[in-house]
């Protein structure tokens, strides 16, 4: 029989096997998005088929009619080994394999069949001892407040200070606790023949876990490298994303939960497409505003005019911003930026942060992430640009980085025909980056922008020297848009319906 005191401690194993489940679905999911892209749909589709599993494993369960304390033993073992080495070995699969969302959501059927299997089979073990409301009662609290915990600790705790890896192999080594715990918990209920077995490959489970943790810097630099092809020369998990920098021959690049950002040989041509033209049609930009744009590339451009008094950059990772002023090559390349005095540098949500203060601005640069989540997707909305109207003084100009105009169309006239419903008079034009191809951005005015007789936009500010891309011709080109670039008609983005998100993750997924 198993005694008052030791219940307890079985509600405790569902606590953590109810943690522990949660957490290898997050982990799944954020690993299907942050490798495959898309990430709404491919977080979606791990949680169905998560769950689907669940419903597998507790069917299953029915089938398991002798030795209940021992079965539940060797699935807490499989649990552990395979659920925490999950994520170090998708990573290893991204970069080797061509199946590798078969191996992905493979992983996941398995995981959650097996986790289905854990509670029926703790509850008929516990049932014998205890009255069977009580027991349910009981059972599921712990269950709901082990997701709890899983929620709250995955994204606020677990992936900020220890990462993907690291955090798939503790709750690994938790399960593999667990299961070693259960050998001498359940003790009254195992038959001595094979007990020593039995505890010995849960030795060996925890062994393994616990090396592959300790070697979990080297280990994710090596498969990182191997996924983004290039030596990583940095790389830092911070709260909001992880910051990897690669090298290739005497250039950088910059990745941001695995998406290219820019590469140093030609991002002088992005940024003085984002900023050029939006200081050129400004009647005055003594005070400009920067939101996103945290690697100080934007705001190098804005300080070649010397009319420029103050810059105020908003971004949302204090990380980001660091490198941008510790890292020698990012701060060779925004030629100190971000240490310039009349720079501020303020690490916020930009969209609680615009509507915190009444500061006005003569210009704004928008440099956000393209729109592939929805916590992105808000930066793109109407109630976004409505809010940074009224930080904007009567005659400023907006500049807005909005995704490639020829890979995703609908995408870039959404973000357009946002501005525009917002109270903006909006002109699209676009540049070609070689690393990206052809761009595009937005300039967006309080006013109706300027523009000459034939309709062409009109630059009152004439361009500062040392640019290597712009020059007078070709910024006035550069609004000129082909024909399959043209205006299409399509739906703004509300923060209430955010389009937006749907239209990118569709066009960018072929």
């Amino acid at each position: 029989m198993i005694n008052r005191a030791p219940n307890y401690l079985l509600y405790l194993n569902v606590l953590v096997i109810a943690t522990c489940g949660l957490i290898y679905e997050l982990l799944a999911g954020t690993l299907a998005s942050y490798l495959l892209g898309d990430s709404v749909t491919q977080f979606s589709f791990v949680i169905g088929v998560y769950l689907s599993a669940l419903g597998i494993g507790s069917w299953l369960s029915k089938y398991v009619d002798e030795r209940l304390a021992r079965t539940f033993i060797e699935i807490e073992l499989a649990l552990a080994l395979l659920g925490g080495l999950s994520t170090p070995l998708l990573f290893i699969a991204f970069g080797h394999i061509a199946w590798f969302q078969t191996a992905l959501f493979s992983s996941v059927v398995l995981i959650g069949t097996l986790v289905g299997l854990e509670l029926p089979l703790l509850m008929r073990i516990m049932r014998e001892h205890l009255d069977f409301r009580e027991l349910v009662a009981r059972v599921l609290t712990f269950d709901y407040i082990g997701a709890l915990l899983a929620s709250v600790l995955f994204p606020v705790l677990l992936v900020p200070r220890l990462g993907l890896v690291r955090t798939s192999l503790l709750f690994g080594l938790l399960n593999a606790a667990v299961g070693l715990w259960g050998t001498y918990l359940l003790r009254p209920l195992l038959s001595s023949r094979g007990l020593a077995g039995l505890r010995g490959r849960g030795f060996v489970v925890v062994g393994i876990l616990a090396v592959v943790f300790i070697k979990a810097d080297t280990f994710t630099h090596w498969s990182e490298e191997a996924i983004l092809d290039h030596p990583i020369v940095y790389a830092t998990q911070s709260q909001f994303q992880r910051i990897v920098v690669t090298e290739q021959r005497d250039d950088f690049q910059l990745h941001l939960n695995g998406h290219l950002q820019f590469n140093s040989r030609d991002e002088y041509r992005y940024h003085e497409a984002l900023v050029h033209p939006v200081i050129g049609a400004a009647k005055r930009f003594e005070n400009v505003l920067v939101l996103g744009g945290g690697d100080g590339l934007a705001v190098r451009e804005i300080l070649r005019y010397p009319d420029v008094r103050s810059v105020t950059l908003v971004d949302l990772d204090p990380a980001m911003t660091r490198l941008a002023t510790e890292f020698g090559p990012l701060v060779e390349l925004n030629q100190w930026a971000l240490s310039d005095p009349r720079v501020s540098v303020i690490n916020r949500d930009a969209f609680v942060w615009i509507g915190e203060d009444d500061e006005q601005f003569d210009a704004a640069i928008i440099d956000f992430p393209d729109p592939g989540t929805y916590s992105v997707g808000k930066l793109y909305t109407t109630r976004f640009f409505a809010m940074l109207r009224e930080r904007l003084t009567a005659d400023a100009i907006v500049s807005v980085q909005c995704t490639s105009p020829l890979v995703a169309p609908k995408s870039y006239w959404c973000i357009l025909e946002t501005i525009r419903q917002a109270g903006f008079d909006v002109r699209g034009y676009r540049a070609s980056v070689p690393t990206f191809g052809v761009w595009g951005f937005a300039l967006a005015g309080k006013t109706p922008l300027q523009s000459t007789t034939d309709g062409r936009y009109l630059a009152l500010q004439t361009l500062p020297g040392g640019l290597r891309y712009l020059d007078e011709s070709n910024r006035a080109a550069m609004f000129d848009l082909p024909v399959d670039v043209r205006p299409i008609e399509i739906e703004a983005n509300r923060l209430n319906d955010q389009v937006l998100v749907r239209y990118y993750e569709q066009e960018w997924s072929h």
